[in-house]
């Protein structure tokens, strides 16, 4: 009997992978239904219609507001921006221009000066090898669990007895403070993921630990850097706690958000001037998260090197 007469080999059978496959496409199909779709259109509106709300009453008159509600713009539109000029100038009632150049001041330096650290930490705890490293990575990790509401009279006591109570310096490092071990732990578990064989060459080429950080791993590290740096901004942006705590109780320093705070305890029924300020608040955010939206959305889909 020769090699040709023999039985062809039965093929390779996919049967026990069947029942994976049908349940994937099922769960996949329910997903992507129109119900589900029209389900994710419904809470898109019904989340944002607040939001539309006060837009509407930002841009309509005192009288106006007090009078009827924002809905009922549509069938009797008066158009002003006095409530913005108010609002945006530097003197007056409800004047928040100080408080919203503050607000930068305060938001740029608490992003920039944790993201720095944080990635310079992930690095040593991924790549360099130190006595007690795993021991001190769990403690950090460890801290994320502890309130801040804690933390906050024994460092306000600290900031007092060192000299730099009530002024920026004391928010910025709280801030920093703060954002240090969750951006520790995101950017090391991204880092421990691009391939060893990378590192490896570059070691082989005679680059050390400061080019291997900033000329591999920081082109790599652009989206989990922007990712982190986002949820950072919007944090501190629309911070009342610790603002309010080590500011020091002064308008110098104070950010948007405590001066609304304010402004909806002394002038609780201008409605005119809350709307066009909170307004303001969050259109910085909203700008800043759809500017960098499509580093977003790589920074929380990246892994590392793919293919």
């Amino acid at each position: 009997m020769t090699t040709a007469d023999a039985a062809p080999a039965a093929p390779l059978t996919t049967t026990p992978f069947v029942g994976v496959d049908v349940a994937s496409g099922r769960a996949k199909k329910k997903l992507t239904s129109r119900w589900a779709s029209l389900v994710a259109v419904i809470i898109a509106v019904l989340w944002t219609i607040p939001t539309f709300g006060l837009a509407i009453s930002s841009i309509r008159p005192q009288g106006d507001i007090q009078d009827s509600g924002w809905w009922s713009f549509f069938s009797n539109p008066h158009v002003t921006l006095d409530n913005y000029r108010a609002v945006l100038s530097s003197t007056g009632t409800g004047g928040l221009g100080s408080y919203f150049l503050n607000s930068f001041i305060i938001v740029i330096p608490s992003v920039i000066i944790p993201i720095a650290l944080a990635a310079l930490a992930a690095y040593a705890f991924a790549w360099i090898d130190f006595k007690g490293r795993n021991l001190l990575f769990i403690c950090i990790f460890a801290l994320q669990i502890v309130p801040i509401q804690v933390t906050l009279i024994p460092l306000l006591t600290l900031y007092v007895d060192s000299g730099i109570g009530g002024s920026f310096w004391a928010i910025w490092i709280s801030h920093s403070i703060f954002a240090l071990p969750l951006a520790i732990f995101l950017l090391h578990n991204f880092m421990k993921e691009i391939p060893k064989e990378l590192i490896e060459a570059a070691r082989m080429d005679g680059a050390r630990h400061v080019q291997i950080f900033f000329r591999v791993m920081m082109p790599l590290l652009t989206p989990a850097l922007a990712a982190i740096g986002i949820f950072q901004f919007l944090w501190v942006w629309n911070d009342l706690l610790v603002a309010l705590t080590f500011s020091g109780g002064t308008s110098d320093i104070a950010p948007i958000t405590v001066a609304l705070a304010n402004l909806s305890g002394t002038q609780g029924t201008a409605w005119h001037l809350l709307s066009a300020g909170a307004f303001i608040s969050i259109a910085v955010p909203i700008v800043v998260f759809l500017s960098l939206q499509r580093y977003f959305v790589r920074g929380l889909l990246a892994g590392g090197l793919k293919g």
